[in-house]
């Protein structure tokens, strides 16, 4: 009898490029698109909605209080009423994510992010209907309900679209996420313009938008399938996956897949979903959990938010005119876009930690030279049009791969049962670390004035460094080959069950009688 072997990297090669002449399917399109169109597309559409009319909002806020009080809104509770209608958004954000783990333990991935339409419609119709009703609480609460959309969205979709992804193409699957944020962000901004929304008899209709993303999804998403990986490793609903994967790949023979499950379900000690204390205790996960950590961090904390306070600024120190300043932010929202698309094109080609590197890499060099320009924008006349370039720049570079990526890694760093808690610290790193940016940033600027950015720059720097040490390249790999890729540095013996179970898996027909040994020997727990 021949001896049990795992297959050649020879064979390895041809299977992978077999898979990547495998056209990508429709329904795996469609599930990746729409799914975004409800979840990613609404939290970049509400990052830049409010631009617009603010000053009809503070307007609408201030004869509201007249109203009702008979005398004017004082300067102090007008900026705390308009700080609160901001900032709101951020806690709603905090609490989708602490929420995730258990909204999706019970509804599943698809069954959540259809769930979490809900909370979209009834923000939109809050935040629409408010002007009427006379009540700015109703904008507040509309901003908090759409902020546990955001939160929820931004957990559940990546893990979503990690999951439904062959892994030679789960990267540029996963940045429909970001590519999808971005366009929210540019329509927000396109939608906002005087001609179209962004008058004082209109404004309230940016929000009605909040709810057609939600209903295309409602219309759609019910009829794509569950995630195959969570229906058969926590469903136990082999037939259900085998399904899902065929339509998924297009092709009637997924048994490959299927026993790749199988061997993530076999290497893992605990088949049950972990909670976040028992994520924390782990020590086979602790370097992925840092990573997300330390990634998630550094999305929010490198800078990007606090471009937008220099941008009108720095434009009209250039000679443009107000009323044209709204078109010209367009630039960012069309170069975030455009960024984001490529690096989705590019992703699976050049990698993922390359891309995160480059991109932190990029934008501390852009913020270094936005520093320097910044201080001679009052003595050179054609400065702020380099300062403008700058900002491009780091636009660009950050959603060439920081914008989207971290998303993409907390998938992909973590097996099946750790990942509803995985997602779940890193949406709470993320939220916490987009609070801090808002509350502290003015501190920040009021300091250090045009050398603020400098500290950004330690920021992507420090972020480009680990990465560069700890995080592997995780492109067309499995998610069983992503851990054993950290045994070494979470001190854990790399022979593991799962290999084993990839070596009986391996044998040749005339030994099958050995593997159903060994299924029988599984089906006994």
């Amino acid at each position: 009898m021949d001896k049990p072997q795992k297959d050649s990297p020879v064979d390895n090669k041809m299977t992978d490029s077999g898979k990547k002449k495998q056209p990508v399917t429709a329904c795996l399109l469609s599930a990746a698109f729409f799914g975004s169109l409800g979840s990613s597309f609404l939290y970049g559409y509400n990052l830049s909605v409010v631009n617009a009319p603010a000053l009809y909002i503070k307007a609408f806020y201030n004869k509201t209080w007249l109203e009702r009080y008979g005398e004017p809104i004082g300067a102090e509770t007008a900026t705390l009423l308009w700080s609160i209608t901001v900032s709101i958004f951020a806690i709603g954000g905090l609490l989708g994510a602490l929420s995730v783990s258990f909204i999706i333990k019970v509804l599943g991935r698809k069954g959540t992010l259809l769930a979490n339409n809900s909370f979209a419609v009834i923000a939109a119709m809050l935040l629409s209907l408010g002007e009427k009703a006379k009540s700015f609480e109703m904008l507040i609460i509309g901003r908090l309900i759409m902020g546990v959309d955001s939160g929820i969205a931004l957990s559940a979709l990546p893990m979503y679209l990690g999951e439904i992804s062959p892994r030679h193409i789960r990267g540029s699957i996963g940045q429909f996420n970001s590519i999808l944020i971005c366009l929210g962000v540019f329509t927000g901004q396109v939608l906002g313009l005087p001609e179209l929304l962004g008058q004082e008899s209109r404004w309230n209709y940016l929000f009605t938008f909040l709810a057609l993303p939600a209903l295309l999804q409602l219309c759609v998403l019910p009829f794509l399938p569950e995630s195959p990986r969570y229906l058969l490793m926590e469903r136990r609903d082999e037939a259900g996956a085998e399904r899902a994967f065929q339509r998924f790949l297009g092709k009637t023979d997924v048994s490959e897949e299927l026993e790749e499950v199988h061997a993530e379900a076999r290497a893992q000690d605990n088949l049950h979903t972990v909670s976040v204390l028992q994520l924390l205790k782990s020590p086979a996960v602790r370097w992925q959990l840092i990573t997300i950590i330390v990634t998630m961090a550094c999305y929010q904390l490198c800078g990007l938010n606090a471009i937008w306070y220099y941008t009108n600024g720095i434009l009209r120190e250039a000679g443009f005119a107000e009323n044209v300043l709204p078109y010209i932010t367009l630039s960012t929202g069309a170069i975030e876009t455009l960024a984001a698309i490529i690096s989705g094109l590019v992703i699976e080609q050049i990698g993922r930690k390359p891309l995160l590197i480059f991109g932190f890499s990029a934008m501390a060099l852009f913020f270094s030279l936005l520093t320097v320009f910044l201080n001679f924008q009052d003595s050179v006349s054609w400065m702020p049009y380099l300062s403008y370039i700058c900002i491009l720049a780091v636009i660009a570079s950050f959603c060439s791969g920081p914008g989207g990526i971290p998303f993409v890694l907390t998938g992909e760093l973590f097996e099946q049962s750790y990942r509803p808690a995985a997602f779940m610290i890193a949406g709470t790193v993320n939220w916490l670390s987009n609070f801090a940016v808002g509350l502290l940033f003015p501190f920040i600027q009021e300091t250090l004035q045009t050398f603020a950015f400098l500290v950004f720059v330690v920021v992507c720097v420090s972020g480009s460094i680990y990465l560069c040490v700890v995080l592997p390249e995780t492109k067309s790999k499995t998610f069983q080959d992503i851990s054993q890729s950290f045994a070494k540095i979470n001190k854990i013996p790399v022979p593991s069950p799962g290999q084993e179970m990839e070596l009986v898996l391996s044998i040749k027909p005339d030994t099958c009688e050995k593997v159903q040994d060994v299924i029988k020997m599984e089906s006994s727990f």
